[in-house]
């Protein structure tokens, strides 16, 4: 949508006309109703191993201390690796109800980082059956909340490598989050939109759903014949048997597990390369509004262009992949799914440029907790504004003085950047506001050491996580320049920066 300034709007991941909601910070786990699961028992009771150290054999903790999210990820483990293999079957035509049912199948590779007689993994909205670790049944439970509880036969030693396979599955609807925005496992009439930021992966596998388990994924989805399913990472393959087609993807890359995709549709390939080798697949969905194809069409065109851009600004393309998957149902935004960019109906250009810069900074660089959000949405917004500048539009300077002409008064500089709580990670401030730091930033620095701190933010946590402290000192170690006042005025003060 025209911003204040006339430019394009771009949001990564909400839309303005979303309603927001003033939920609580603690009641965070998304607004799907969950069915009454009782405990369950995967193999007969049994007794656990004397324990003459008890205080060395934890039970891991049931978030891992966001405390935007305080169930989102869990605590004595690090995942190193998903097998998903889903089998899916979407709703019935109209009239029955817009309800998929979803089997799983997830075998996960994990090292224990401390002793644990017991941990946790995120499910929500699904029932386990079966879980085993290394091999052996174990005792799970699973609350009303987000938690699926294991007990393993042996506790797991810290340092172990362990592989857990939990089998799962039932109805899927269309669950929302805290703001009440769609998101996790969609389901749509022909299919489903996989989208799951902050923590709606734990809608359709179980996992430690945080940014900081970064882990690799390989994906088997079967749906009906005719159906596509679309992934992250590089295209292994596609096998059809029985009226059922299996869709295999491998995502070799470290990942967040709410960049994690599995997207159901009808859709088709289309296939490119950037000038720098990256290969590229599109899928579009085959009923797009021919307005909305022929737009998407030429935003996806750029893609080859836009790396190019991007890669001299923030260094060579992380990642095996990239392309984009246009859906014509709608979750009101777009998501920086890792290599495979989600767009709702349409793909405009300044929201492909977003997207794509996302997958260096929001992707290869994580959020180290979700307060961090800005690091995301305003460097990905901030490319934006300086790709439309190449483009001869609208200047960064223009974009910047745009922002800046808000009056004090304005609602949008009460907003923490730095702090935005729950319900404010996708407000205007952290998009506008954050852009408008790293622009303030250029103008203190100068260009050569404002590109400099973007290459080395890129490099020196690519593959990891960092937070707002760690970006305020490798900018101020890279330039050589005391920035706490300017990072103080627009990162951390509920008011507007002087001039």
């Amino acid at each position: 949508m025209g911003g204040a300034n006339g430019r394009p709007r771009v949001y990564s991941r909400r839309m303005t006309t979303l309603r927001r909601s003033g939920l609580a910070a603690g009641l965070v786990l998304g607004a799907l109703v969950l069915p009454s699961l009782a405990p369950s028992q995967a193999a007969p009771s049994q007794t656990a191993p004397s324990e003459t150290a008890p205080e060395r054999r934890a039970v891991g903790s049931s978030g891992i201390g966001d405390p935007y999210f305080p169930l989102a990820g869990n605590g004595g483990y690090d995942v190193e690796h998903y097998d998903l293999a889903l089998d899916y079957t979407p709703p019935a035509p109209e009239p029955a109800p817009l309800t998929g049912q979803l089997r799983g199948v997830a075998r996960i590779k994990l090292v224990a980082t401390q002793a644990l007689r017991r941990f946790n993994l995120d499910l929500r909205g699904l029932e386990a059956t079966s879980v085993t670790v290394d091999g052996r049944p174990a005792r799970f439970s699973q609350t009303q909340g987000n938690e699926l509880v294991v007990t393993p036969r042996r506790p797991l030693r810290r340092g172990a490598k362990s592989r857990v396979v939990v089998e799962y599955g039932g109805a899927t609807g269309r669950p929302t989050d805290v703001e009440d925005a769609l998101y996790g496992w969609v389901t749509t009439r022909d299919g489903a939109m996989v989208v799951s930021q902050p923590d709606g992966s734990a809608t359709w596998f179980p996992v430690n759903d945080h940014p900081t388990d970064k882990a690799t994924y390989r994906f088997a989805v079967t749906v009906p014949k005719g159906l596509t399913a679309v992934a992250n990472g590089d295209l292994v393959g596609s096998r059809t048997r029985g009226g059922q087609t299996t869709w295999t993807w491998d995502a070799p890359d470290p990942m967040a597990a709410y960049l994690a995709t599995a997207t159901v549709g009808n859709f088709e390939l289309r296939r490119s390369r950037t000038p720098s080798g990256v290969p590229l697949l599109d899928f579009l969905d085959e009923d797009l509004r021919p307005a909305d194809r022929t737009r998407s069409e030429a935003s996806l065109a750029l893609a080859g262009e836009m790396a190019t851009f991007l890669e001299a600004l923030f260094g060579p393309y992380p990642f095996v992949s990239y392309g984009a998957i246009v859906d014509d149902d709608s979750v009101g935004y777009a998501l920086e799914t890792q290599t495979r960019s989600f767009f709702s109906r349409v793909a405009s250009e300044g929201t492909a440029l977003h997207e794509l810069a996302h997958q260096w900074t929001g992707n290869h660089v994580g959020p180290r907790r979700w307060a961090d959000i800005w690091l995301n949405e305003g460097w990905a917004e901030y490319a934006t504004w300086m790709w439309t500048e190449a483009r001869g539009g609208t200047t960064a300077q223009q974009a910047y003085e745009a922002v800046f002409a808000r009056p004090a008064d304005d609602e949008f500089w009460t907003t923490v950047v730095s702090d935005p709580g729950p319900t404010g990670l996708f407000a205007d401030a952290i998009y506008d506001r954050g852009a408008a730091t790293l622009h303030a930033l250029r103008l203190a620095v100068g260009e050569e050491a404002f590109r400099a701190v973007a290459r080395a933010w890129v490099t020196t946590y690519g593959g990891r996580t960092a937070g707002t402290r760690d970006f305020r000192r490798l900018a101020q170690r890279v330039s050589g320049r005391d920035l706490d006042a300017l990072f103080d005025a627009w990162l951390d003060t509920p008011a507007k920066p002087a001039a």
